[in-house]
């Protein structure tokens, strides 16, 4: 039968052990391999735990089944046959893994395919923090022992850890290189389409390109202003074409672009379908054809064909000049001879001038009308000397519709081969349309007229409103002057009762009076809690006065970070204590010396951490630190598990007497003077605060200051 391991003394290990243990962190910090943290392990414990044989073992998260890692003491042959799946009750090892606690085997009790032989051994899982029934693997050793036991509970907890975050690495690292792979894979086969394809989304953005799309749509800083504005114009039409072809969906377009690199036009035909992704959603991939030479080859052909029906036309010219002009024009067109008969007219001019036997009366009297009126036109073209061509405008009627139709008159005469008039030829061309674009264009300028004068207006109204706000900003900064200058007179004036009140209340609790009764002293010890709370508001408002009135002063001084955050920590562990929050830190390597004013920096991180350790009712606290080169900055960033702020409170937090609502300010407390003051003191040091927080999913502050300050 398994007994669980003797529970390990409460004394502390020596300091041996404590520097061995701190060496193994080190190493297990530093170490990416897991087979080398596992090897590590057992040699530690042979060294420093007495243990003279060792196993760690793995669980595989896909078979479930545990598998060697590394040994000490046991063959390779010994370690291969240790292959135990997690389900397998009956095993002890398996019963182990299930245990929260070591167990130790003894002689006989443990018929285990194990690498050991006979004899007692001790079975302790690897547990994961984040999840207290789950296991990453087991540590075997021998033979048992207090040392061994407590040694080897303390590298479970140590290198389990280590394998969760390895193991979770290591799949991270494989699905990043598997979707790397996949992409190269798709560009290299869209690189290989010889025609321009893209994939954008519904604003007509491009996702994902091929290297000839690229050529059409995509400009570098480097690249000239010319090709720059080719591949805008290029983006712009084919948004326009895109938009189309969404509506038509299934057809086909073409699209006409602009080479960038010899600024000719290329004609495309668009191929565009929509695909639906579900995180990305709907998008449309689209394929572009180059059809220049097509259409070319085309228009060469329509314009051969064009010469051809000349050529024809010229054979027939004189047997069908006139039913050519009259067939191919719109407008009405007539031919008289040189007595003003009507000869020749198209089908527009004869729903001017003529009537059929059925017409009514009005329609009559209309063509009567306009008959007379050309005549007379027609009569002062013959009239007219040398001039061969006659404009002039004629007032006419429509049959039909009863309305006036204003039109415009060209005439030109037909000469015979003597020189003598022998006809002419007359298109008339309507000017209804003209005429209502002049009255439009009549009734634009009047509203633009219109239109600047109450621009003029608006402009004068806004230059007043423009001064009143200026003047009204002068006094608000007045009144803002006056304000500081009050709460640090008011905080001062206030400052001096409090300090008596404690210096009273100490005297009391003391004893000095004599000795109290526990509920004076309980009663007193609450005076005394909220005097010290009043005084620390008290100093805040001190604080942001001295700020705003510019009397803060600036000490800079050189100061390592680890050592900061180190006493900050010290200091806050009976909060922390008292949370029950566990707090890491996650220092960059190549942190620099800081060169600043220290104490601004403390106080900006400590109210970050209090606040931390306020809004986060279970979890976890991390500070982290890192340098940016480029930009010579250090980030101090808090990290908590808490209650997280909304988006639309972000802003709000870091104002002046603010919360995130009232509802937190009943349940947590606080004056909403901390952020306010560690924003005015970013400030002062040339750095900034940010926060990324999400509701109920913990908060994130980040103070980035520069490294080397400069003196006020």
């Amino acid at each position: 039968m398994a007994r669980p391991a003797p529970a390990p003394a409460a004394a502390r290990p020596s300091e041996s052990n404590a520097l061995a243990r701190l060496a193994l962190a080190e190493i297990l910090l530093a170490s990416d391999d897991p087979v080398e943290c596992a090897q590590r392990s057992v040699d530690w414990l042979a060294r420093h735990a007495g243990a003279k044989r060792a196993v760690c073992a793995m669980l595989d998260p896909e078979s479930d089944e545990l598998r060697a890692l590394a040994g000490m003491g046991v063959t390779a042959a010994q370690m291969k046959r240790l292959s135990v799946h997690r389900d397998e009750e009956a095993h002890p090892v398996a019963l182990a893994l299930s245990r929260s606690a070591p167990i130790v085997f003894g002689d006989g009790q443990a018929r285990v395919p194990a690498p050991f032989g006979p004899g007692p051994f001790v079975a302790v899982p690897l547990p994961i923090s984040e999840r207290p029934e789950a296991r990453v693997g087991i540590l075997l050793a021998s033979p048992p022992s207090a040392l061994l036991d407590r040694e080897a509970r303390w590298l479970a907890d140590a290198l389990g850890q280590k394998l969760v975050h390895l193991r979770a690495a290591r799949r991270m690292l494989e699905s990043e290189h598997r979707l790397q792979r996949d992409r190269d894979l798709l560009l290299s086969l869209i690189n290989s389409v010889p025609d321009p394809v893209l994939l954008t989304d519904t604003e007509g953005r491009i996702m994902i390109s091929n290297t000839r799309a690229d050529a059409l749509f995509v400009a570098r800083e480097d690249h000239t202003e010319g090709r720059q504005r080719a591949v805008t114009l290029n983006n712009m039409l084919f948004s326009a074409a895109l938009s189309r072809q969404a509506i038509e969906d299934g057809t086909r377009r073409e699209i006409l672009l602009v080479n960038p690199t010899e600024g000719s036009d290329l004609l495309f035909e668009l191929l565009s379908t929509t695909v639906q992704h579900p995180r990305e959603g709907t998008g449309f991939v689209s394929i572009l054809r180059n059809v220049t030479d097509l259409r070319s080859a085309t228009e060469q052909i329509e314009e051969n064909y064009r010469r051809l029906r000349v050529a024809e036309a010229d054979v027939r010219a004189e047997r069908d000049r006139l039913d050519l002009i009259i067939d191919s024009v719109a407008d009405p067109i007539l031919v008289t001879d040189s007595s003003g008969k009507i000869l020749l007219m198209n089908a527009p001019a004869e729903r001017l001038f003529t009537a059929t036997e059925g017409s009514g009366k009005e329609v009559q009297r209309a063509v009567r009308t306009n008959d007379a009126h050309f005549s007379s036109f027609v009569t002062n073209v013959f009239l007219s000397a040398g001039a061969s061509r006659f404009r002039g405008e004629i007032s006419l009627a429509d049959p039909q519709a009863g309305h006036p139709l204003p039109v415009e008159a060209i005439s030109g005469k037909v000469l015979s081969e003597h020189g003598e008039v022998t006809g002419v030829v007359t298109i008339l061309h309507d000017r209804t349309e003209a005429l209502e674009k002049a009255r439009l264009y009549e009734q634009l300028e009047r509203a633009s007229k219109q239109l600047e004068e109450k621009v003029h207006e608006a402009t004068a109204e806004l230059v007043r409103r423009n001064e009143l706000l200026q003047r009204q900003a002068i006094e608000l900064e007045q009144a803002s002057q006056l304000k500081s200058q009050f709460l640090a007179n008011m905080s001062h004036e206030f400052r001096t009762p409090l300090n008596a009140i404690l210096g009273y209340t100490s005297m009391l609790l003391q004893g000095v009076n004599g000795e109290l009764l526990p509920p004076q002293k309980k009663n007193l010890g609450r005076v005394d809690s909220n005097a010290k709370h009043l005084l620390n508001i008290i100093n805040d408002l001190l604080d942001i006065s001295r700020i705003e009135a510019g009397k803060m002063p600036l000490h800079l001084e050189q100061f390592e970070l680890p050592t900061l955050i180190g006493e900050l920590l010290a200091e806050l562990e009976p909060l922390i204590h008292r949370a029950s929050l566990s707090t890491s830190t996650e220092l960059a390597a190549d942190l620099p010396p800081l060169m600043s004013d220290r104490q601004k920096v403390k106080q900006i991180v400590l109210n970050l951490l209090t606040n931390a350790i306020k809004f986060t009712p279970q979890g976890a606290i991390r500070v982290s630190a890192s340098y940016d080169a480029a930009r010579d900055e250090i980030a101090l960033s808090v990290n908590d598990t808490g209650i997280g702020i909304a988006e639309q409170d972000r802003q709000k937090i870091f104002e002046d007497f603010r919360q995130a609502d009232d509802s937190v300010t009943r349940q947590y407390g606080g004056a909403g003077l901390g952020l306010s003051i560690c924003r005015r003191l970013s400030s002062m040091l040339e750095g900034r605060i940010a926060v990324d927080s999400r509701l109920g999913a913990g908060s994130t502050f980040t103070l980035q200051v520069p490294r080397q300050g400069r003196r006020p």
